[in-house]
């Protein structure tokens, strides 16, 4: 089955008599997702997934399969299966190595039938329904706020990535984060990473333990983005000292320039090995910021400080010369 389902945009589905198992379906419906790939996100057999589309058609919530619209949808699938372009911009968190995962969809509706449903039940029924609950429920207990329910989703089999992030986003005890991530395949995954860095009751230890070893410019892309709480931001501050004073140089020297010198203001007392300041000798500077801000950084090097004063941007420019020349560790005589 090569239909590409998506919800019709001139229907309000708040007005259909639909189930909260319909809802979910629909939920997921993007326009480039085929039945299998439907099934796999939602955790339903194939068969399943389908009769409900089929439903939902007939309840005038999605649109109806085009037997000559397959090429349409065969391209939308090729657009929508294109990275999306990584943003360079600071104020933006990073992605990890894998590909960035895409955040569940309408967490709303999952939330919503928890609130309405779920969260009225005993904690220890819903202890129990969480070892063996399937879709949607299992995706509406990962905004249980207790982490003794957290624990029995992990213990369910259904449980998948779409419902960890969920959990990472959205659950808020120190508890229920360190179990979900104990497991390898959760805290690897680039959505639940993202998600964790957005949730404001992320321990410190926690982030810790999953962000140490990252690069050096990845972390301050963390202490700067406006998506991360201030308490993330200040423990990742902590991070990026820790980790400059014991990094490779490379990723010194990568941190400095491609932040044109701003990550030095949270790197104050804070000083180079000779290897570092014999990589960024080898540079030619053409960036009035750098430059400034090298200047403002009451640690440079000597050997840095000189070679800068050789720069045809500072012979040029009498203000950074001056700041240049200023500078604790200029060279005498000058």
């Amino acid at each position: 089955m090569s239909w590409k389902p998506r919800p019709r945009a001139d229907v309000d589905l708040r007005t259909l008599p639909l189930s909260p198992l319909q809802g979910y379906v629909v939920s997921r419906l993007d326009g480039v997702s085929d039945l299998a790939a439907l099934a796999a996100v939602t955790g339903l057999p194939a068969d399943r997934v389908e009769a409900l589309l089929r439903d939902l058609v007939a309840a005038g919530a999605v649109e109806p399969e085009s037997p000559e619209g397959q090429g349409e949808g065969s391209d939308g699938a090729e657009q929508g299966d294109q990275a999306p372009p990584t943003s360079e911009s600071p104020e933006a968190l990073p992605d990890d190595d894998e590909d960035a995962a895409p955040e569940p969809a309408d967490p709303g509706t999952h939330r919503k039938l928890f609130e309405t449903t779920l969260h009225h039940q005993e904690a220890d029924a819903r202890v129990a329904l969480a070892k063996q609950a399937v879709e949607p429920n299992l995706s509406a207990l990962c905004f249980d706020p207790l982490p003794s329910v957290i624990a029995a989703l992990l213990d369910n089999p259904q449980l998948g990535l779409a419902q960890a992030r969920l959990i990472a986003r959205h659950h808020h005890t120190p508890q229920g984060l360190e179990a979900m991530t104990a497991r390898a395949a959760f805290a690897a995954d680039a959505g639940v990473r993202r998600g964790l860095l957005g949730n404001p009751q992320l321990p410190a230890g926690l982030f810790r333990r999953l962000w140490q070893g990252k690069r050096l410019l990845d972390q301050y892309k963390i202490t700067i983005s406006r998506e991360a709480p201030e308490q993330t931001r200040r423990t990742a501050r902590e991070v990026l000292r820790s980790r400059f004073a014991t990094g490779p140089a490379e990723e010194r020297v990568e941190l400095i320039m491609k932040t044109e010198g701003r990550c030095l203001a949270q790197l104050v007392g804070m000083s180079v090995d000779s290897k570092t300041t014999s990589l960024l000798c080898a540079r030619t500077y053409a960036s009035t910021i750098l430059i400034q801000n090298l200047a403002r950084w009451s640690a440079a090097p000597p050997p840095l400080v000189a070679h800068l004063l050789r720069q045809e941007l500072v012979k040029r420019n009498a203000n950074l010369r001056q700041m240049l020349e200023r500078h604790p560790n200029a060279p005498s005589g000058r």
